[in-house]
């Protein structure tokens, strides 16, 4: 069972699929018509009177209909309770193989203070910054100060960007607390924030990680996922186009050195901030799920990710028959891969999302192109109560500008009617020169006005 919906449940099912599982979609009341319903072999609808998102959330609803159904594998996807621990543990409570870490890995990681204290326990550099949640203005101020301005509020249980703010100086630093605090407990349910220092010319480097039930702990690689906008991913690569063989050696290294020290195991993905101006990168987060970004890196590595999971939850090692990846040193690494999120959001109107049916989708193909669509079907209705994303574009390509070149022709293959896109904005950040030099910073989009001219389609 998916305990998702959309692009990344119809994902699970293929890999499922694959190996001979029967699989069990759910859905809400306002997603009956929802593709990811139909692409799997039983589908059950969620208590109606949780609401379109809270019947994802229904944590009891949701374990019962598992237990009813004779479900024996339960798969988060990510987003709604993949990295609820409460609901890993009701799922092991009730004899469900939860497909993911353990509970206590949930907690440890969820909370980003405690994994900050963990990085540092292991002498993993971190941004100087706050151990403890800050709440009151006043010793925010105090520790500002020691920080020093700019700054950087984060949420310290969540992530995608909400219960963020960039404190550029002193005065404004009361007021963004307490709208970081007021997102955090509206996004999480938790105000607690914590203050970083903030890094004005970096670039977000991830490293993709998996571990077995074995004590097994390797990497994939790295990405690159510094092209952001409102500190929400929007296009990433990998590998790295122009980072530093040493650097990324560490982080991969580091990487692994986290998973081997939480016995981490199944997908998760070590998060990275490298300042361009001081040469040095330091330790984010660790996201213990999959990602939506995790097609960059089977592209690249030709292993899937969602059937290792599966795997993993199934107790086969890592580099046994059944999954058979090769040692660390022989994982590969071909050509570059570039994934481009293609969302139902108008860049023209501040990125509002717009609803509605889609009366018209044609999209792109050809050689090293893959597509991951949730909705993308003619007659489709986008709701205002989920995530816009509508497809998942994913290049790939020998070579960086080869890989761009395809990313590049196979947007402007698209032709969607009915909705707005953010395919126009997405043409405009693959052929900037910053972005096809492998220089794009996190700052990219905020400071380039140009990315917002947009030329009429035909």
């Amino acid at each position: 069972m998916v305990v998702n919906r959309g692009e990344i449940a119809i994902r699970v099912f293929r890999a499922a699929t694959e190996l001979g599982l029967r699989t069990v979609a759910i859905y809400a009341e306002e997603d009956r018509y929802s593709r990811h319903r139909f692409k799997a072999d039983e589908a059950y609808l969620l208590r109606k009177e949780k609401g379109p998102v809270g019947a994802y959330l229904d944590i009891e609803g949701i374990v019962r209909l598992a237990k009813d159904k004779g479900v024996s594998l339960i798969h988060p996807g990510y987003g709604f309770l993949s990295e609820n621990a409460a609901f890993a543990r009701a799922c092991a409570e009730a004899g469900l193989n939860f497909i993911g870490p353990s509970p206590e890995i949930l907690s440890s990681m969820g909370d980003k203070v405690a994994a900050r204290a963990l990085a540092k326990k292991i002498n993993i550099p971190t941004l100087p910054g706050t151990d403890e949640p800050v709440s009151d203005p006043k010793e925010a101020m105090t520790i500002a100060r020691e920080i020093g301005f700019p700054l950087i509020i984060k949420a310290a249980h969540g992530g995608g960007g909400r219960g963020m703010r960039v404190v550029e100086k002193e005065g404004d630093l009361a007021a963004k607390l307490a709208e970081a605090q007021s997102e955090a407990e509206k996004a999480f349910g938790n105000p607690e924030v914590f203050l970083e220092r903030f890094v004005g010319r970096a670039k977000h480097i991830e490293v993709q990680v998996l571990g077995d039930r074995h004590g097994h702990v390797i990497h994939l690689h790295e990405r690159d996922c510094s092209v952001q906008r409102r500190h929400q991913k929007v296009i990433e690569i990998a590998p790295s186009v122009d980072l530093d063989e040493a650097i990324r050696t560490e982080l991969c290294a580091a990487s692994v050195r986290i998973g081997r020290e939480i016995g981490y195991n199944n997908a998760g993905t070590v998060e990275f901030l490298y300042d361009l101006d001081r040469n040095e990168w330091y330790f984010i987060e660790m996201n213990p799920r999959i990602q939506v970004e995790h097609t960059v890196t089977e592209v690249i590595t030709g292993i899937d990710l969602v059937r290792s999971q599966i795997l993993i939850a199934q107790g086969h090692q890592l580099h046994g028959s059944e999954i058979a990846i090769p040692a660390q040193e022989a994982i590969p690494r071909n050509g570059f891969a570039v994934q481009c999120r293609i969302t139902t959001e108008d860049p023209e109107r501040n990125f509002s999302p717009d609803y509605g049916k889609i009366l018209n989708y044609r999209s792109a193909a050809g050689f090293g192109i893959r597509l991951d669509a949730g909705a993308g079907d003619a007659g489709a209705v986008i709701t205002p109560y989920y995530d816009s994303m509508l497809v998942k574009l994913t290049a790939s390509g020998p070579t960086f500008d080869i890989a761009l070149q395809r990313t590049h022709r196979a947007l402007r293959e698209f032709r969607i009617r009915g909705v707005k896109t953010n395919i126009p904005f997405l043409e405009n950040v693959v052929q900037h020169p910053t972005f096809r030099g492998g220089m794009a910073t996190t700052r990219l989009i905020d400071t380039e006005p140009s990315l917002f001219k947009f030329k009429p389609r035909r």
